[in-house]
């Protein structure tokens, strides 16, 4: 098959050893089976097929997807399918963008406890949300939302903060009408920021008493309760940081927003420029300094490190659903939504097709069974090809 451009899995391929000599021992399981699995993505190591064209006779090979959540080739059929799931829950009002951050801080502590903090971190914005919304001196209603957990910034870096997807609105809390948010102008940030302050540090410290955290290295003196409390007493004189963006033109525009964020890992493949003499170069954008592109150069065993601090641990929900949004009301309470604002009630949603070239078709009307040669003939499986052991060999590309 043939492949143009430098790839993550390059970069993995012939960095990763040495990176595993070096730091192998700390390495969590979840990271270690991310990078297999990126490496062998859509190689020989994972077997495949061979397709002939029924017309002209064209063959290809098609090596197997790895699956795995953190592979930047993997996710486009992932996306495709969660925003057609998406698209019969729209409702015809304007939606709001609410990005919650925390302090630098709270990031080191994250950065040692992944799943409790990133827990915390869903816990306290979204109940700062919903109480704030269901205050009759704000909006007096109960709202629906979804959140989508990233940890970088453009950097690389970690950078741990939530994007939350808002209607403008919700069911009046007597629910028998729709209550819509000022033209305009969501929830006031300065309350929104406050409050999820004082919850979160509400939950970390319950969470320090419990002796659930855990700290190493530079940190470790963290342990000690006096030390704790000096660490965390600026931030409860700052602000912190909760963005609220204009609304979005219409329910179109919000799929394809949010359709950028909900299945991105910490780079794209499309980002990166080259790996030469034992570096990788590759673009990010600056947001301190105007959002200016700029390119940025690390050593090959530090783009590895800062790529795996964003693999999440085991078994952990990353895009999550509150309110009339949530699972288990979901359906129920979305259709007393429509017949509230007076909208034809949602078309039954067929299965996905079993097959993933059909899936692919049905959701992005590109075909993978279409012949790239002749454009007119179907491709035909006509021999199977075995997994093989990955070869780690990569030349330097500039």
């Amino acid at each position: 098959m043939v492949r143009e451009g430098l790839e993550v899995a390059d970069v993995f391929r012939r960095f990763g050893p040495a990176f595993l000599d070096r730091n192998g021992a700390s390495l969590s399981a979840a990271r270690r089976r991310a990078m297999i699995a990126i490496e062998s993505c859509r190689t020989a190591a994972l077997g495949g097929h061979i397709e002939r064209c029924g017309d002209c006779g064209h063959q290809r090979v098609a090596y197997n997807s790895c699956r795995n959540r953190n592979c930047p080739k993997c996710q486009g059929l992932a996306r495709a399918q969660w925003l057609e799931d998406r698209q019969a829950e729209l409702l015809d009002v304007p939606y709001f963008h609410v990005v919650f951050t925390v302090p630098q801080e709270i990031e080191v502590i994250a950065f040692q406890n992944q799943t409790i903090i990133y827990d915390i971190l869903f816990r306290a914005a979204s109940e700062t949300l919903r109480v704030i919304a269901a205050d009759p001196n704000h909006l007096g209603a109960e709202i629906g939302f979804l959140g989508v957990l990233h940890t970088w910034g453009q950097n690389l870096l970690h950078h741990p903060h939530i994007h939350f997807l808002v209607p403008g609105g919700g069911i009046a809390l007597d629910g028998e009408s729709w209550i819509a948010c000022r033209p305009g102008f969501f929830l006031p940030v300065t309350v929104l920021s406050r409050m999820f302050r004082g919850l979160f540090l509400h939950y970390l410290e319950k969470a320090f008493a419990a002796s659930e955290l855990q700290f190493f290295a530079a940190y470790r003196h963290l342990h000690e309760p006096a030390a704790f409390r000096r660490h965390l007493a600026p931030v409860w004189n700052t602000e912190w940081v909760v963005h609220a963006k204009r609304p979005f033109a219409g329910p179109a525009q919000v799929l394809d927003y949010v359709g950028r964020y909900t299945h991105r890992v910490a780079i794209s493949n499309n980002r990166l420029l080259s790996m030469h003499n034992g570096k990788v170069r590759f673009r990010w954008k600056d947001y301190r300094d105007g959002n200016r592109q700029k390119t940025m150069t690390l050593d090959g065993g530090e783009f590895i490190r800062r790529f795996l601090i964003h693999v999440l641990p085991d078994g952990f929900h990353r895009i999550r659903y509150y309110g009339f949004l949530s699972n288990c009301h979901r359906t129920r309470k979305l259709a007393r939504c429509r017949e509230l604002l007076g909208m034809a009630p949602a078309a039954p949603t067929p299965d996905p097709p079993a097959d993933y070239r059909d899936r692919c078709k049905a959701l992005t009307g590109r075909s993978l069974r279409e012949c790239p040669h002749c454009h007119t003939g179907i491709m035909v499986v006509i021999n199977s090809i075995a997994p093989a052991r990955i070869c780690r060999t990569v030349p330097d590309t500039s």
